[in-house]
């Protein structure tokens, strides 16, 4: 379709953010703070007609696509979502250089209805850089729930510019949306936006610099690159430096400097932003009235979930609730699923024998590779199918930034960056996801961080195993009833000790190695919102469990097989397994484990989720072959071999806390492109995992607890 930016070598901004387009054809760039429905708009608008990549020489992707309106084509281009043009982010400095030098014939901000005022700071900024604007006011389907009315005219009467009102998820407004860029394009409106008028001082400073940009920077609105040169971005003469002379370039810095001389460029920004947000107030004041019985809805639930007495105890109790309807639910498919496997498995071994297929071709097919990949399937997919949707719909709730809220406060104890909540919640998916999130921390030295802690996180790669220790030693031998969620308060304690390690390691780690002060950062609470169950369940269901127990079977295949081969292939009285289990045993003894478990955690290291399937192949391969059914035979496997429950205790703890899988390390190697830092994070959590499970270890010794 054409839609691809030019390379990144090239040096001028307005050649790296133009869009390649066809004759006739309109760039549209859309713009809004997080989570008021941008992508849904981009949707609406574009439909399956979509690219989506990277921006040039930048890690944020970016999403482009095409629709028809009339007689005319349109480009739509999907700017990150940022709060501001400050440019304190590659965010907000993507978005910010796009609208400036983008060549966009419109601009669309888009805002959330039920918090408009907020939202409101992004659209005069943008106001200040072009006026061919548009507001689009989305979720008015939220809106309405909360009883909240806006006045259409009055609102364009006060910015200057046409307000589009949409639900987007419904499809309501998006043809009056094209019908209003259409009009926008050809000039059959004249936007006149309605711009902030700053403190008497700020207005001096801008009329001493505002002459010369005008005579000499033509392309860019001259007030707001005055504003910004007084208010102290650097970035925006990075940004602009390759588009003009050296000569004008120093000419206007100097004319700057001398505008701004005994001013403190702290307090302009300051002042500036006070005044767009005093401004967005008088604008909501006049335009928005709101009945009083929904008006306060999500503030009284706020009030408790995110209170300081209340949210921390609220936000465990959710985990645990979740834990324990994953663990009793998964229970009853699990033993079904396993039943059927554990009956093909038979049905296979009689078909081997039938064709007098040798032994070992038998073992390393049947026994190795078909065995571990029924319980991959039997034990992973009924705690995944349950877990995952229940986690989207957390999501989709809107109570996810609300965890990140509540946790905040410790991480700036720890000198670390809030944002590095949300990257944990993402690493309860997936920790190379989480690592990936992390992009959202401005901060390097805080991104690094965040970065090498995200596996403290238990991924769904190492739910399973979590889920299965903790079943077997406080589910497996009781009769059901209050005791299922002994399981599920388990492994909701290691969820907060990994929390607890994240917040120590990064405190060391910002004290040590990556010292530094932890930067301000805005977070916003998104509305409740009635969570669309085809969405959650799509997210969840082919995008985490099916995705993530395939690639699970694919790793887990070829693991099984090539344990059952090295645990039957003998050198003297012993098999390969057990020579290396003999030698990592003293070091495995030393923080309570066994040389067995230690071989399984370092051969799973391509996925965590294969630990415990090399762990049952490697006891079994060197005894009796024993299938594993469910809870109880895996409880008899384990005790069998010398298991108790500081054992289990360590296992569960080694498996939280030891070094990334592959893909993560892989992933970190990619977003840092330091092997430094790539072999630091899998070093830090191995030595964090070897000591936490020392100090267990001496501590049941010495007070003989086992």
């Amino acid at each position: 379709m054409g839609l691809t930016f030019q390379s990144t070598g090239i040096e001028t901004l307005t050649e790296i953010y133009k869009v390649n387009k066809k004759e006739g054809q309109y760039v549209i760039g859309l713009a809004g703070n997080p989570n008021t429905g941008k992508s849904t708009v981009f949707n609406a608008l574009t439909g399956l007609h979509q690219h989506t990549g990277n921006w040039p020489g930048k890690t944020v992707s970016n999403a482009r696509g095409e629709f028809k309106y009339k007689d005319k084509e349109f480009i739509i281009v999907d700017l990150p979502g940022t709060y501001s043009l400050f440019a304190s982010s590659v965010e907000e400095e993507i978005a910010r250089d796009f609208i400036c030098f983008g060549n966009a014939s419109v601009t669309v901000v888009v805002t959330d209805a039920t918090c408009l005022e907020r939202n409101l700071n992004l659209v005069y900024q943008v106001m200040e850089i072009t006026d061919n604007v548009i507001l689009c006011v989305n979720l008015m389907d939220e809106a309405k729930k909360k009883n909240i009315i806006i006045d259409r005219a009055a609102l364009e009467e006060k910015l200057g510019i046409p307000v589009v009102l949409t639900a987007a998820r419904s499809n309501m407004g998006i043809e009056e949306l094209q019908y209003t860029i259409d009009k926008v394009i050809s000039e059959k409106v004249k936007n006149k936006p309605k711009k902030v008028i700053y403190q008497d001082y700020i207005e001096e400073k801008v009329n001493k610099i505002k002459p010369l940009i005008e005579e000499k920077i033509n392309y860019i609105d001259a007030r707001w690159l005055s504003l910004r040169l007084i208010d102290g971005d650097k970035r925006i003469l990075d940004s602009i430096i390759k588009e003009i002379d050296k000569s004008v370039a120093e000419e206007v810095i100097i004319k700057s400097s001398e505008a701004m001389e005994g001013i403190e460029k702290r307090k302009i920004r300051d002042d500036i932003t006070y005044q767009i947000y005093k401004k967005a107030e008088e604008v909501v004041k006049c335009c928005i009235s709101q009945g009083e019985k929904k008006i306060n809805r999500d503030r009284k639930i706020d009030k408790y979930i995110t209170s300081r007495i209340f949210g921390i105890p609220i936000m465990i109790g959710i985990l645990a609730i979740v834990l324990w309807i994953t663990i009793v639910g998964a229970n009853y498919p699990s033993k079904i699923i396993a039943a059927g496997l554990f009956k093909v498995e038979d049905i296979l071994t009689n078909w081997f024998n039938s064709i007098n297929a040798p032994n070992w071709i038998h073992g390393v097919l049947v026994l190795g590779l078909y065995r571990t990949l029924a319980w991959v399937v039997s034990v992973m997919l009924p705690p995944m199918a349950i877990f995952f949707p229940l986690f989207t719909l957390l999501e989709d709730l809107g109570y996810l930034p609300r965890v990140a809220f509540n946790l905040d406060h410790f991480f700036k104890k720890a000198c670390a960056h809030g944002k590095q909540c949300l990257t944990m919640c993402m690493g309860l998916g997936c920790n190379a996801a989480g690592v990936i999130g992390c992009r959202i921390i401005d901060s390097p030295r805080e991104r690094l961080i965040a970065i090498i802690t995200n596996n403290f996180m238990p991924c769904n790669g190492r739910f399973p195993t979590l889920i299965a220790i903790s079943s077997v030693f406080l589910l497996a031998n009781s009769k059901g009833g209050i005791s299922d969620i002994y399981p599920a308060l388990t492994i909701t304690l290691m969820v907060v000790i990994g929390i607890v390690i994240t917040l120590i390691v990064s405190y060391i780690l910002s004290k040590t190695l990556l010292k530094g002060v932890p930067s301000s950062f805005t977070l916003e609470l998104p509305p409740y919102r009635k969570p669309q169950i085809g969405r959650v369940l799509y997210t969840s269901v082919i995008d985490r469990t099916i995705f993530v127990l395939g690639r699970a079977a694919l790793v887990a295949a070829p693991a099984g097989a090539l344990t059952w081969i090295l645990g039957n292939i003998y050198i003297g009285d012993l098999s390969i397994i057990g020579h290396a289990a003999n030698l990592l045993q003293p070091v495995a003894s030393f923080i309570g484990l066994d040389g067995f478990i230690l071989m399984a955690f370092i051969l799973g290291l391509p996925a965590n989720e294969i630990v415990l399937p090399i762990l049952l192949m490697s006891y079994l391969s060197t005894g009796a072959m024993i299938d594993f059914e469910n809870i109880y035979s895996l409880r008899e496997i384990l005790l069998n071999h010398g298991w108790n429950y500081l054992t289990a205790l360590n296992v569960m703890l080694f498996s939280l806390l030891h070094w990334p899988c592959a893909t993560t390390l892989l992933t970190i190697k990619k977003e840092t492109g330091s092997k430094k830092w790539t072999l630091l994070s899998a070093i830090i959590p191995t030595a964090v995992a070897f000591l936490v499970c020392f100090i267990t270890t001496t501590v049941a010794r010495i007070f003989a607890l086992v």
